[in-house]
């Protein structure tokens, strides 16, 4: 299985008054560079069976530009176990269950939960120091998704070298 981890794009700012965390939406500059990352990614030759993504506003609208340049809305999905403080065997529990047959899965999160399920699955080591930037992406090979060490980190790209593909 190779497992892609991506953050959501830039959003409005957490703690604006009167504004949920889950609702914090993508700004027009984040919007707009997350369609030159998503392009980028088009670029890479990458190919997803599946997109899983955090509920929230942003990661919900990262999820639906990558979808919509790779022409892949139908295998768009959601799920509350990539929202943050949700403890990361959760999402591994539910590809196992519901997902294992898809080679190519692509989730969209949020920060410390993706850097940390990445330090669990290639070190077994949460406290593992990874940065995820906004529109980050990670790619994991993984011959048997468990949580603890058993994945090969292939790669992790910033933001700007994706943009830099998708322009």
């Amino acid at each position: 299985m190779n497992l892609y981890l991506l953050r959501h794009a830039i959003a409005v700012e957490g703690g604006t008054p009167g504004l949920d965390d889950s609702q914090r939406e993508l700004t027009s500059e984040g919007a707009a560079k997350m369609t030159r990352i998503a392009r980028g990614m088009l670029a890479l030759d990458l190919q997803f069976d599946l997109i899983l993504s955090s509920p929230y506003i942003r990661t919900r609208q990262t999820a639906d530009i990558v979808a919509e340049v790779f022409n892949i809305r139908e295998q768009l999905r959601f799920t509350e176990n990539l929202i943050p403080g949700v403890e990361s065997e959760q999402a591994i529990l539910e590809i196992n269950t519901r997902y294992r047959k898809n080679e190519n899965i692509l989730l969209v999160g949020h920060e410390p939960t993706l850097s940390s399920l990445i330090a669990i699955l290639v070190s077994g080591d949460p406290t593992l120091s990874i940065i995820m930037k906004k529109g980050g992406l990670c790619r994991l090979s993984i011959p048997d998704l468990v949580h603890g060490r058993c994945a090969t980190l292939e790669w992790l790209l910033y933001p700007s070298q994706l943009a830099q593909l998708g322009r």
